[in-house]
């Protein structure tokens, strides 16, 4: 078994794929118009749905707000650089809701953007959430 996506509802197809694409550099893997559900189903990601778990976006014709929920936490995307990545995001119109630096209680760098329907996303520094597995991991072990 392997994980293939997660689905989110969008209230705007085109802005969410803008946001996805433009400004999180994933790439439209396929879309599809379902006419007699009344509904479209796009699927991005930043590689092929064959190797990589990928974000179906489903957008319901006519529906134009969502309540988000409380059990609903984030999606978590890795990078490079955490603080070039968030300016880019700031520079091409995205919401960056908190700045990167030290989780709190840990050392793991993060940041959190929000996507055009309220939808938050990690940005985790690459190289750094190590150390943060192996205590998590250790502790779990006791």
């Amino acid at each position: 078994m392997r994980l293939l996506h997660t689905m989110l509802r969008v209230n705007n197809l085109e802005e969410s794929l803008k946001f996805y694409c433009d400004i999180l550099g994933m790439k439209l893997l396929r879309q599809k118009d379902y006419e007699s559900g009344k509904f479209t189903l796009a699927f991005v990601g930043y590689g092929d749905e064959a190797d990589t778990a990928v974000i179906e976006l489903t957008y319901n014709w006519g529906v134009n707000e969502y309540e988000l929920g409380t059990a609903y936490g984030h999606i978590a995307l890795g990078v490079d650089n955490i603080y070039e990545t968030c300016e880019k995001i700031k520079g091409l119109g995205g919401k960056v809701t908190r700045e990167p630096g030290p989780m709190k209680h840990g050392t793991t760098v993060i940041a959190f953007v929000e996507d055009p329907n309220g939808y938050k996303i990690e940005l985790i520094q690459l190289g750094t959430q190590g150390s943060e597995q192996k205590q998590v991991s250790a502790a779990a072990s006791h």
